[in-house]
């Protein structure tokens, strides 16, 4: 965000402070809710998308934290301008970091900056605190810029000289090459590698995919298939109101709030990274591929199924760890060990599935459910969904532990 564009909201936010002073909302829902029409407006992957909210939540938490210190910031250590508005601040630092992230929305960022602005009625507080917020983006985004997010892939398609395979590259090798935020490295929760064709698990992880997860003539029950269906949405389209609900519930104020959702965006990235650097590193195969290669398992207990569907088309990555388990696991482990696992009358609707809702009283039910619903729609297998669990739980342990502590 430049200088003049930055002097022009400001002109705009004091027309508006002159016409009808406004009622002061919270700045970290409401930039969470412009950053996240953001990202599926912009039909960002799950990857790009959760990597956006990410950005986003830790500069508004570092702008905030600058002016109330309260626990240990993520990037910028700068001193704030005695006085500065820490709604202004969080405003303007998502307003620059999502400028730089989609700059075709920029009326809508520069509306929604205006709207926030119009609250802070202090011109001296208002100015200081979007300095500060623009320097903390600023910093925050050069820093974002060397994690190899959006490198060319490598991938090599597996075949034998002439056979022919897809010509499609699978999603998230890239990703799962670029730079954590919190971890140390992509590969350090990499678990050990699948079951092999011939052990029990394999025979046992198989038939219950095979029977539970086949489009047509499965034993799922009218239950179950809702939600396959209902949890094919991934991403932050999946969670960000999971995590939106569990903030507003436990009524934390603004810095809390900024904490706890920067550190379940920027925990939620690592784990995405971790799982895609553990897919390519076995490349397994998915279900569809199994069952229609049944018969060269080197498992006598294994039947083949050639003309066996999922209930959902499988995602175009490995198959092993589920990256929707980990992914729920880490947000539910995170907002767990913030706001406790009891949150009565949550609820979702999901846009894979329009007009049912799902309700959970607590976060441990979600994340079961979330596994299950990988087996009932035919894409992963139970090992993987375990395995995926833990892998996010890991990662969240590491987030709480060693970022954004209170001081």
């Amino acid at each position: 965000m430049n200088t003049r564009l930055l002097l022009r909201v400001l002109a705009l936010a004091g027309a508006l402070l002159t016409a009808a002073p406004g009622a002061r909302g919270d700045p970290v829902m409401d930039w969470n809710e412009v950053a996240f029409k953001a990202v599926v407006t912009a039909r960002q992957s799950p990857p790009m998308g959760v990597r956006s909210m990410a950005v986003v939540h830790a500069a508004m938490f570092d702008a905030i934290n600058a002016i109330q210190p309260r626990y240990r910031p993520f990037r910028y250590t700068g001193t704030p301008p005695a006085g500065a508005s820490p709604d202004a601040a969080a405003a303007v630092a998502a307003h620059t970091a999502l400028l730089k992230l989609f700059p075709e929305q920029r009326a809508a960022f520069d509306e929604a900056l205006a709207r926030t602005m119009a609250t802070v009625p202090d011109a001296g507080a208002r100015d200081g605190g979007a300095g500060l917020g623009k320097a903390v983006a600023e910093s925050l985004l050069a820093w974002c810029a060397e994690d190899r997010v959006g490198a060319p892939t490598a991938y090599r398609p597996v075949t034998r000289p002439g056979v022919y395979v897809m010509t499609t590259l699978p999603a998230g090798d890239d990703f799962g090459a670029s730079r954590p935020w919190l971890l140390a490295r992509g590969d350090q929760f990499r678990p050990p590698p699948p079951p092999a064709l011939t052990s029990e698990t394999w025979a046992r992880d198989y038939e219950e995919t095979l029977t539970m997860g086949a489009r047509t003539g499965s034993k799922r029950t009218p239950e179950h298939t809702q939600v396959a269906q209902f949890w094919v949405v991934t991403g932050a389209p999946a969670f960000n109101g999971i995590i939106r609900q569990s903030v507003a519930k436990r009524q934390l104020d603004t810095p809390a709030a900024a904490r706890v959702m920067a550190l379940t965006y920027m925990a939620f990235n690592d784990a995405l990274v971790a799982v895609f650097d553990a897919k390519y590193a076995y490349n397994f195969w998915r279900p569809i591929t199994a069952v229609r290669n049944g018969d060269q398992h080197g498992n006598m207990v294994i039947k083949r199924e050639p003309g066996w569907l999922p209930l959902v088309d499988a995602p175009l990555h490995p198959e092993y760890p589920c990256a929707h388990c980990i992914s729920s696991a880490t947000v539910v482990a995170v907002l767990q060990s913030q706001l406790g696992d009891e949150m009565p009358g949550l609820t979702m609707s999901s846009p894979t599935l329009p007009g049912v809702t799902r309700q959970w009283n607590r976060l441990s039910d979600l994340m079961q459910e979330v596994s299950n619903a990988r087996i009932w729609s035919g894409v992963h297998y139970r090992n993987s969904a375990e395995v995926g669990t833990r892998m996010g739980q890991q990662v969240a342990t590491h987030a709480v532990a060693n970022y954004l502590q209170p001081r």
